[in-house]
């Protein structure tokens, strides 16, 4: 009997032991493939901290001892007194063809309108080539919230503003420009590759059907008459004409028909044309901005969901073994 006892319970303790196994496998599966929203995050950093703990390290290393201590007996003085100063909000923008950062501008912006107040500054970080028009478009409106509310607006570009990227800077009560960023490009381009006659050879009949004349005009596989070209030339001048009244709004000072052209200048030239305010990199902008106001970088981002880290993961390590 006490055998026959002890083997049921082993048994019984293996049953309950598999059940439990499959149990957390189930709940594991189901929670991975149930998508889960991720949280999104506003971190906010003091610049001045940073800024006062690079010198104070510094200070430490070259200083003599005396001066040392006077200069932290004063800057504990400092930091008794409640601070009455302006603010500067610091964002950062880098765009890319369907500037898919918006989302997080957008958030960046409805939480500094929240708080901010026409003696405070924004200053946007700006690095964007350019893209698709309805999206970069997006991107400008969001700085012109910051517009709409009388706050000044500062735009720092210190590699590249283009096209879409210049969309954005216009904006900006002030574009501080490096010497060397790209800066312009006020032009339209469409471009699609054709392959009717290549499929044409192959005996490959593309057919299409439309409601409406202009409904598809130019497209990869179609012929294409010149009365799509026509059109399509036509849309893209009426774009051109688009970015070039919403440039003049902004910056009635530039001539647009010297840069309105499509090209690009550099820093230098840039602030010839009326296409900057000043030269200088964002660094040493902020850098003299301490001294006025205190600096806070506000940075709004969605962390990636699970299943987004593993195909990420997936396709860096093939990337890595390839």
């Amino acid at each position: 009997m006490p055998h026959a006892l002890t083997q049921y319970l082993l048994f019984l303790s293996e049953g309950v032991t598999v059940v439990a196994l499959l149990a957390a496998l189930f709940i594991g599966v189901a929670r991975f493939a149930t998508p889960r929203r991720p949280k999104s995050r506003l971190r906010v950093k003091n610049i001045n901290e940073h800024y006062d703990h690079l010198r104070d390290r510094l200070a430490q290393a070259v200083l003599p001892k005396p001066e040392l201590r006077r200069r932290r007996k004063a800057q504990k003085a400092e930091r008794r007194v409640p601070s009455t100063r302006p603010r500067v909000f610091v964002l950062d923008f880098h765009g890319d063809l369907r500037a898919s950062r918006v989302r997080n501008l957008r958030e960046e912006v409805t939480a500094v309108l929240s708080l901010a107040t026409p003696e405070d500054e924004v200053v946007l970080r700006l690095t964007n080539p350019g893209g698709t028009v309805n999206e970069q478009g997006l991107a400008a409106s969001q700085l012109q919230r910051v517009r709409n509310h009388d706050i000044p607006l500062t735009v720092c570009v210190d590699t590249v503003a283009a096209s879409g990227g210049y969309l954005m800077a216009c904006v900006a009560n002030r574009i501080v420009a490096a010497p060397f960023a790209i800066v312009g490009s006020i032009g339209v381009v469409s471009q699609t590759p054709n392959f009717h006659r290549l499929l044409d050879r192959l005996g490959i009949d593309f057919e299409q059907f439309t409601g409406g004349q202009f409904k598809r005009t130019v497209t990869m596989f179609g012929r294409t008459t010149e009365e799509d070209r026509a059109k399509v030339t036509e849309q893209v001048n009426e774009t051109h004409d688009l970015f070039k009244a919403f440039v003049r709004d902004q910056r009635p000072q530039v001539d647009l028909d010297r840069v309105a052209t499509g090209e690009y200048w550099y820093g230098q030239d840039a602030l010839a044309l009326n296409l900057v305010d000043e030269l200088r990199t964002s660094d040493d902008y902020l850098l003299a901005a301490r001294d006025r106001a205190d600096l806070f970088e506000v940075n709004y981002t969605v962390p990636l969901s699970r299943a987004k880290r593993l195909t990420e993961a997936a396709a860096s390590e093939l990337s890595r073994k390839t």
